[in-house]
């Protein structure tokens, strides 16, 4: 029986699976491990190795979504498929959504490798012009920190 046929997801394995995409190239929507990825696409990468196939399938999205679509789409599908968490609770292999400005939805998103209390707290993360990195959380980012989820069966 698999960790998540079993309801019960090692953080380690989160971590490991999340850290096997680093060096992917980014590319806006794609999710393909070692070929290119975004944010989202990183996520989605994860999950898939985590449970197998992926709940839903992502919508197109421009990159200017956040700005141009209204609400929140990000937070709503995290809703919908992880377990939302208190933020100042978030520990290593769970997920992290940025909101860049108040009124603007969350959209970016990343996963924690350390737990955020320590200083130079870190996270793993697709963002434009670069590869998937592990890198530390500048203070600047840690401020738009908006929400918190952990996988399901996290443990």
């Amino acid at each position: 029986m698999t960790a998540a046929a079993s309801g019960e997801i090692p953080r380690a394995r989160i971590l490991a699976a999340a850290r096997a995409w680093i060096g992917t190239p980014y590319h806006h929507q794609a999710s393909l491990r070692g070929a290119g990825c975004d944010c989202l696409g990183l996520l989605r990468g994860v999950w898939r190795d985590l449970y197998g196939a992926e709940p839903e399938e992502a919508p197109p999205y421009t990159a200017s979504w956040a700005e141009d679509g209204g609400g929140e789409p990000l937070r709503k599908a995290a809703d919908r498929h992880l377990v939302p968490i208190d933020r100042a609770g978030a520990a290593p292999g769970d997920v992290l959504l940025f909101r860049w400005r108040d009124g603007l939805p969350a959209k970016h998103c990343a996963i924690l490798t350390t737990p955020l209390a320590v200083p130079a707290a870190r996270m793993i993360h697709a963002y434009d012009g670069h590869a998937v990195v592990e890198c530390w959380i500048p203070q600047a980012w840690a401020r738009r920190i908006a929400h918190a989820y952990r996988f399901p069966g996290a443990a």
